[in-house]
């Protein structure tokens, strides 16, 4: 089926301010929904550390690939293709299909009996994971104004804080219910490992949520160029040139920030066991109403800022968000790292969560702002390959590498992270900081006064 098309008016003239309709906040809850489901199923992995190293026989550096690589693999890659068919297909559908299909692999993590096979399983994790991003990013900016796409779009982050906390909650709450008890009988599969569970729990829901897709509407397309519904190749590469350095200081400024994202949610659990000798059934409930509170909190005050400054003219809104998260997530992370206690420590992680988590949304409504309808799919698609691949191959690879070969002592976790993310907020205030020029250049030429 081919979604209907309609141009918006003309580009100079004002941003629409009426109420946004009931309906597109509908779908805003199920993409965000969605996106939820997929973070837990993405994070579940760095919870369970402790008893897949114990089963599997493997390091610090290969659960690190476990957690990155192998799901970012075929996450980035497969989105380039994924990002074509979004600007000219159904993405509803699309959807639909992907959240069935990472449900599935996230199931069958639990049959991994190895290293290899627990490979394989996240690859198609991140198989059907890869196409929600460019589609929802783009039905998300089709059923909101330009002036409120910040905050709707940090609202549909919500679901990667959310997905994070739930996944220390659910991952608690499984391993705390099978704790006296190293093997559970299911029917079937018979006798198998706690943690195995975990990943049969999580893949259930998807099922349903597949079904759940269905529900929404295909949204009319807006700001389309004149003259053709899609763009060949060349064409596509062509408008992505035009903005090649708000592009490049996009994803790689947004890199560094998600590799501290990555890389504190797939080690924090490691950290609260080794430096502090919290068991799992504490961690758990802990740290995930921390990320859930703290984290949600600062996406909404990221989009609300992003929106406000907007409104006030400053067009490169959506990138100065980044610098208060620089500045607080880089001062209250090596902070938390270094206290003498958890609860000391968990305390400054909660301030630096919700510093970290500023600016999610609105780096991605910064790309949005400056393509037309025809190349959102396919720039969010290269958006997400650059963010994915260096951030969860380097946000959970350094600590690991910092560990094993650096430190050589896995009670050190807390200083490796520490100084991943430091350096990783230094490095991403530079690049943002190079990058606000050209994209206020860009913006101007897709909207001008």
């Amino acid at each position: 089926m081919t979604p209907q098309v309609k141009n918006e008016p003309a580009r100079g003239a004002p941003p629409t301010r009426g109420r946004v309709p009931a309906y597109a906040w509908y779908v805003l809850g199920m993409l965000t929904a969605m996106y939820t489901l997929s973070f837990i199923d993405r994070q579940i992995l760095g919870f369970l550390v402790g008893p897949i190293k114990r089963d599997l026989q493997i390091s610090d550096t290969r659960v690190a690939v476990l957690g990155g690589l192998a799901f970012g693999l075929f996450y980035t890659f497969l989105g380039l293709p994924i990002g074509r068919y979004v600007d000219r297909g159904n993405r509803r559908n699309l959807v639909s299909l992907g959240v069935l299909v990472w449900s599935l692999f996230t199931a069958a993590c639990a049959g991994a009996g190895s290293f290899l096979t627990l490979f394989l399983a996240r690859m198609g994790v991140g198989v059907g994971e890869a196409s929600l991003g460019p589609s929802a990013y783009s039905m998300i900016t089709d059923y909101f104004p330009r002036e409120r796409l910040g905050l709707a779009l940090s609202i549909y982050y919500f679901g990667n804080i959310v997905g994070s906390s739930l996944a220390q909650i659910v991952g608690g709450s499984v391993i705390g219910a099978v704790s006296k008890t190293p093997l559970v009988t299911l029917p079937i599969l018979g006798a198998v490992a706690s943690w195995r569970m975990t990943f049969l729990v999580l893949g259930v829901p998807g099922l349903l949520f597949a079904l759940l897709a269905l529900t929404m509407k295909e949204p009319v397309r807006k700001n389309l160029l004149p003259g053709a519904n899609s763009l060949t190749v060349g064409q596509m590469l062509a408008q992505i040139k035009m903005r090649w350095q708000s592009v490049l200081g996009i994803a790689i400024g947004f890199v560094f920030q998600a590799a501290c994202n990555y890389g504190f949610m797939q080690w924090a659990t490691a950290f609260f066991q080794r430096v502090h000798g919290w068991p799992l059934s504490r961690i758990g409930p802990s740290l995930g109403l921390v990320v859930l509170v703290f984290g949600c909190s600062g996406l909404y005050v990221g989009g609300v800022l992003c929106d406000r400054w907007l409104r006030k003219g400053m067009i490169e809104a959506p990138l100065r968000v980044c610098f208060p998260c620089a500045i607080g997530m880089g001062i209250l992370f090596p902070i938390a790292m270094t206290r003498a206690t958890g609860e000391q420590a968990l305390a400054w992680i909660a301030g630096g969560l919700f510093f970290m988590a500023m600016p999610m949304g609105t780096a991605a409504a910064a790309l949005q702002m400056i393509f037309p309808n025809q190349v959102r799919g396919q720039v969010t698609a290269m958006y997400l390959f650059v963010l994915n691949l260096g951030a969860l191959t380097l946000g959970p690879l350094v600590p690991a590498l910092l560990v094993d070969y650096g430190y050589r002592n896995e009670k050190m976790i807390g200083l490796a992270l520490a100084w991943t993310i430091l350096g990783a907020s230094v490095l991403m205030t530079l690049v943002v900081a190079l990058t606000i020029k050209p994209y206020r250049r860009h913006y101007r030429a897709m909207h001008p006064a």
